[in-house]
C-alpha cells in the first residue's frame, strides 16, 4: 500500500487538479491515503484540500505544518501508514496507473525511483533537459520526476535532511544511490515549467546548474538556500 506524501506552499492553482488526476489514475485499494503537508499557505490552498476531502472516497488528510519541504516531508512520512512512501510535488503530474507500477517495482525489489519526466512546455531547452531523466544517472534526478521509497529504506537513511531548505530531494536520492539500486519506470510525470517562465528558461537553467556544481564541490546547504535565495526565489 501507498501513502502519497505532498509539500505544499500556497498551491491553490494547482493543489485540486492534481487530486482529481490522483484519484482518476489510481485504485483505491492501492493508495493508503493522501497526506497534504502544508507549510503555512494563504491563498486557499488549505480550504481547498478541505473540501475535496469532503467529496471523495479516496482518504486525503491536510497536515499543518512548518515551512520547508524537508521538513514537510519527513513529518508527512512520521503520519503515513503504509509501506511505500511516495513524493510527489504539487505540479507534477503522474501516469496513469502509477500505483500499479510502483508496486510492480516494489514487488521486483527495487526500494526507490521515480519516473522519467516531461514538461507541459514545448522549448527546446526543457525537451533537451528532460530528455536526460531516462538515464539512471544520479546527476540526472531531481524532485520534479517525484520518488517512490519503500518505508524500510526511508526509516534507515534518516528521511530527508532539513538542513537542506532547497535541493533536499537531490541530496536524498544522492544517498540512496550511494547505497542502495534506483529504479527508472519508463512512464512519464508531466511538471509544470511555471518557474522557467517566470526566471527565465536559460537564465534558470544555468543557476540550477551552478547549485548542482556548488554542492558538487562541497558548498553547505545554507550556501546553496543563499545563492537560491539571491538569484532565483
Amino acid at each position: 500500500m501507498i501513502s502519497i506524501i505532498i509539500p505544499v506552499l500556497n498551491e491553490i492553482e494547482s493543489i485540486e487538479q492534481l487530486l482529481v488526476h490522483i484519484t482518476e489514475t489510481t485504485s483505491e485499494r492501492h493508495i493508503t491515503e493522501i497526506l497534504i503537508v502544508d507549510g503555512g499557505s494563504s491563498d486557499g490552498t488549505q480550504e481547498a484540500v478541505l473540501r475535496f476531502s469532503e467529496n471523495t472516497t479516496m482518504p486525503v488528510k491536510l497536515i499543518p505544518s512548518e515551512k520547508g519541504r524537508a521538513k514537510q516531508m519527513n513529518l508527512g512520512a512520521k503520519f503515513a501508514k503504509g509501506s511505500t512512501y511516495y513524493f510527489l510535488h504539487a505540479d507534477s503530474f503522474p501516469p496513469q496507473n502509477f500505483d500499479q507500477l510502483i508496486l510492480s517495482e516494489i514487488a521486483k525489489g527495487n526500494k526507490a525511483g521515480c519516473f522519467r519526466m516531461k514538461f507541459d512546455s514545448s522549448h527546446p531547452l526543457l525537451r533537451f533537459s528532460q530528455w536526460f531523466t531516462r538515464f539512471n544517472f544520479k546527476f540526472c534526478r531531481g524532485g520534479d520526476q517525484s520518488l517512490f521509497v519503500s518505508k524500510e529504506l526511508f526509516t534507515e537513511l534518516n528521511g530527508f535532511n532539513e538542513k537542506y531548505i532547497i535541493y533536499e530531494d537531490c541530496e536524498f536520492i544522492n544517498r540512496i544511490y550511494d547505497h542502495y539500486s534506483f529504479s527508472i519506470i519508463p512512464k512519464y510525470i508531466i511538471t509544470s515549467a511555471r518557474k522557467y517562465k517566470h526566471i527565465g528558461m536559460w537564465k534558470l537553467q544555468f543557476l540550477f546548474t551552478v547549485i548542482h556544481l556548488k554542492h558538487r564541490m562541497g558548498n553547505k546547504p545554507e550556501t546553496l538556500y543563499r545563492y537560491y535565495n539571491k538569484h532565483v526565489y
